[in-house]
């Protein structure tokens, strides 16, 4: 049985903190909107009573960085503080999908910029005590090739580009954790991309290869941080640290065609898939992106933790499983509430409801998975009479 190590909690939330640009020009900022920004200290209070006490948030880089090369910290310290105050982890996303609007992607001057930003938050959080930090660069990157290279429905709302913004936001990822690390060298990053399953159709065999080519295509991220794609770009084996996993139930589908529903025999266990991962990189991992709507949360938690055991259990290196979002928030659209997390919205007194069947569930994961941990191993157990 793996013993994860890296993380204050093995159960993490994680607070809604995109910041994209939308196609019809409206910039997004989930922390503000979802009631983040005003209660972070009551929601890290929250996660601490339910003993999660790691969470994933994010810095508002549009904000912090209005004017080339200042810095503005004033949408960040009240976060870092309210974790200190309530001894929470932060992984801290430092772009997730959004940046400031003086900064062109395309050129090499936003790798530039965004390797001197990462430096200064550095700095800023190592001079605000805290150590041994953990960040992620960029969110998502395949996602954000694809929802902003390839279909237009973000920014840089580009079509057809989807492998040069990818290879953009590799580059700067690099810069980023070199320029982190020259500030703070026990610095760890994670690095959450989605991981799917593509099936052909049973009727239709010939698909068969283009469907593996496009499932593949999910380790095109890790494996150009890691060098082994792309080293031109500059990846190597120390760029891959803590593997980042998102996924959710709509993860896996057959190709051009439906979802593959979780009790389908064509459904790939989420197990062999985290194996799958482990063996390819040999790092360890954080699911650090899961979760499902409304009736879905706690069945789908149940599978999450049960298939999460049966993979630690055959030494594969699972540090966490993160809730994200762990409260609930407005669509992107803005129009509709989605009822996703273990925290509500924040109701007119600026408070947020526990969803307690969630809780209890957790809780019940929690109680489990200790007792998993503190079993003795196979050789030190008495033998039976």
């Amino acid at each position: 049985m793996y013993h994860p190590t890296l993380f204050q909690s093995f159960f993490q939330g994680g607070f809604a903190c995109s910041t994209e640009v939308r196609g019809d020009g409206r910039r997004l900022d989930l922390i503000h909107s979802s009631g983040h920004e005003m209660l972070a200290g009551k929601d890290y209070a929250q996660l601490a009573e339910q003993q999660m006490v790691t969470v994933r948030d994010g810095l508002r880089w549009h904000l912090i960085e209005e004017t080339p090369g200042q810095y503005d910290w004033s949408s960040f310290l009240p976060t870092l503080h309210a974790a200190q105050a309530n001894n929470v982890q932060v992984i801290w996303d430092l772009c997730h999908y959004g940046w400031p609007d003086h900064l062109d992607i395309w050129q090499p001057s936003f790798v530039e910029h965004f390797a001197r930003f990462a430096g200064a938050v550095a700095a800023k959080v190592r001079n605000e005590g805290i150590r041994r930090p953990c960040y992620t660069p960029i969110n998502s990157i395949s996602f954000l090739a694809w929802a902003g290279g390839e279909m237009a429905h973000i920014q840089p709302m580009a079509s057809n580009k989807g492998k040069v913004l990818k290879q953009q936001l590799v580059r700067a990822t690099l810069a980023a954790m070199d320029a982190i690390r020259a500030v703070d060298d026990t610095a760890r990053f994670v690095q959450p991309e989605p991981v799917v399953h593509i099936n052909a159709p049973e009727d239709k065999p010939e698909l068969e290869p283009a469907a593996e080519e496009l499932r593949m295509a999910q380790f095109e991220v890790w494996d150009m941080l890691s060098g082994r794609l792309c080293p031109e770009l500059g990846g190597g084996p120390h760029y891959l640290d803590i593997v980042g996993i998102s996924y959710r139930p709509a993860n896996q589908w057959f190709f051009r065609g439906e979802v593959i529903a979780v009790d389908d025999i064509h459904y790939r266990p989420f197990a062999a898939i985290l194996e799958e991962v482990h063996k390819r990189y040999l790092r360890p991992i954080l699911i650090a992106e899961t979760g499902a709507e409304n009736d879905m949360r706690v069945p789908w938690m149940r599978y999450i933790f049960e298939q999460t055991v049966l993979a630690m259990q055959t030494n594969i290196a699972v540090e966490g499983i993160c809730i994200y979002p762990v409260a609930d928030y407005r669509s992107w659209s803005g129009d509709k509430h989605l009822p996703f997390g273990l925290l509500g919205m924040q109701d007119v007194n600026g408070c947020r409801s526990l969803f307690e069947p969630l809780a209890l569930e957790i809780h019940s994961q929690q109680i489990r998975l200790k007792g998993l941990l503190e079993d003795p191993l196979p050789d030190q157990r008495a033998m039976p009479a």
